[in-house]
């Protein structure tokens, strides 16, 4: 049904890029143009990049099809020169950028061990035929969810806190936090290596939840997420002490409402000097659209596999893509800001730090 389902939004995309291109050919007076894009997507019950085929969730249109449609614009704002890697090192070393926000997602993580969720073949997704689901995406849905919470446990206790470290890009941000110059990270990742590094929660918007508290879901008591980790690690279904319903890790489950946190990005995205995209696909909202919400003066940095999200289809002058290995993107980085030594020490005094808790 789901395989069903994208295809037939495939279908329905190849469909609007010809109906578009037909009102762009026939120019407004002819009932085409932007105004009349604006009324196809109204038929469509399409806006802000998302629309819903009926039967399904909604979803975003990639990256490729809206830059596709025309709904972003390509260029280099009028000719302006280009931003670079090292010209952003230089604002940072300089104190003109400070405030700085970074949105994460699981390609910050792939180097600790942690399969993502989306690439084809090692993927997360691609990977959960061993827990008998119907599609990959139920583990995440709360109406399976009740009737068989075991495929979501079994994939918890890989992913629980303490069983990968944080490497050299969450150290990366750990520094930026030392240095009084990190406003906010935000993070599509619910493995909790932001935290294990060593980032207070106060400068954490961890956007899809955590593991580090839980909920019942009958009563809605709320629990430390380490009380119920020896259940998870034996494999047992976590039950309230109260009331004995299933207690569910505050994970973000596909139709849940994100956390209260997220909605910081109303002011950090505003008050924002430098915004770091680092190994995300850009392709989940509402997430996804925060790229877009700094202001057009402030440089944005992607550190990132592929071109993704605004840096693909709606570019501008003052951004800059780092593309390839995302260690290797940061560890660039990091040279070209001088912080190698800083960099190393502080990694080292954490890894001591990890191996003798784990004594």
């Amino acid at each position: 049904m789901e395989r069903g389902a994208r295809r037939g939004a495939v279908a329905a995309g190849g469909l609007l890029a010809a109906a578009w291109r037909s009102l762009r050919e026939r120019g407004p007076k002819d009932g085409g143009g932007r105004r009349g894009l604006a009324r196809l997507l109204s038929c469509c019950g399409m806006g802000c990049g998302a629309w819903r085929i009926q039967g399904t969730r909604p979803f975003s249109l990639p990256a490729a099809t809206r830059a596709i449609l025309g709904l972003g614009r390509w260029g280099n704002d009028g000719g302006k020169k280009p931003l670079t890697l090292q010209d952003v090192a230089k604002l940072i070393r300089n104190k003109e950028c400070h405030r700085i926000v970074v949105m994460a997602g699981a390609g910050i993580s792939t180097p600790s061990g942690i399969p993502d969720f989306r690439s084809p073949g090692s993927g997360l997704y691609s990977n959960l035929e061993q827990y008998d689901i119907p599609y990959p995406e139920a583990i995440f849905e709360l109406t399976y969810f009740f009737v068989n919470p075991k495929p979501f446990f079994t994939l918890a206790k890989e992913l629980y806190p303490g069983n990968y470290r944080p490497n050299y890009a969450h150290y990366f941000l750990r520094l930026l936090h030392d240095k009084g110059l990190l406003l906010r990270l935000y993070t599509q990742n619910i493995d909790g290596l932001e935290r294990a590094a060593g980032i207070p929660p106060d400068r954490l918007v961890e956007a899809h939840g955590t593991f580090a508290t839980a909920t019942c879901m009958v009563c809605r008591r709320k629990f430390p997420g380490e009380d119920f980790r020896g259940d998870v690690m034996a494999d047992k279904i976590p039950h309230c002490r109260v009331c004995t319903g299933i207690v569910k890790p505050d994970i973000v489950f596909f139709g849940e409402e994100l956390p209260q946190r997220f909605f910081l990005h109303v002011t950090d995205f505003p008050m924002a000097d430098l915004l770091f995209v680092i190994g995300t696909s850009l392709e989940v909202e509402p997430f996804a659209s925060l790229a877009g919400a700094v202001r057009s003066s402030v440089p944005r940095v992607l550190i990132n596999r592929d071109l993704v999200g605004p840096f693909a289809w709606q570019q501008r002058h003052n951004d800059v893509a780092q593309l390839g290995d995302v260690v290797g993107g940061v560890e660039k980085l990091v040279e070209l800001l001088g912080w190698n030594e800083e960099m190393q020490a502080l990694i080292q005094k954490e890894k001591e730090k990890l191996d003798a808790k784990d004594k």
